[in-house]
C-alpha cells in the first residue's frame, strides 16, 4: 500500500499500473482535465491479512487540489501471486 502510494506521488504511473491485478487494471490512468494532486499523506488505518493470499488494507490519503485539501479513504482488497501483491479494488468511504 505505502509503495503504491508513494508511486502516486512520484507520478509513477509504470509502478502503479503493475501491482494493478490484471483482471481489473484499467487500460489508462487517465487523470482529470484539472490541476494534479498533491499528495500530502497516508495513514494506514487497518491492515487485515484473510488468509496468505487475501489481504484488505484500510487507508486515509490526503492531497490537495487547487489549494483544497481533500481526502480519500478507502479499503482496498488485495491478493498475493506469485510472491507479489497485486491492488484488485477498493469501498471508497464517505
Amino acid at each position: 500500500m505505502r509503495s503504491r502510494y508513494t508511486a502516486y506521488v512520484l507520478g509513477d504511473d509504470a509502478y502503479v499500473r503493475s501491482t494493478w491485478h490484471e483482471s481489473t487494471r484499467p487500460s489508462t490512468l487517465e487523470q482529470d482535465d484539472g490541476p494534479p494532486p498533491q499528495w500530502i499523506g497516508l495513514t494506514v488505518k487497518k491492515h487485515h491479512q484473510q488468509d496468505p493470499d487475501h489481504a484488505t488494507v484500510e487507508f486515509v490519503a490526503r492531497y490537495r487540489i487547487g489549494g483544497r485539501a481533500r481526502r480519500l479513504h478507502e479499503t482496498s482488497r488485495f491478493l498475493r501471486e506469485a510472491g507479489q501483491w497485486f491492488y484488485l479494488d477498493g469501498d471508497i468511504h464517505d
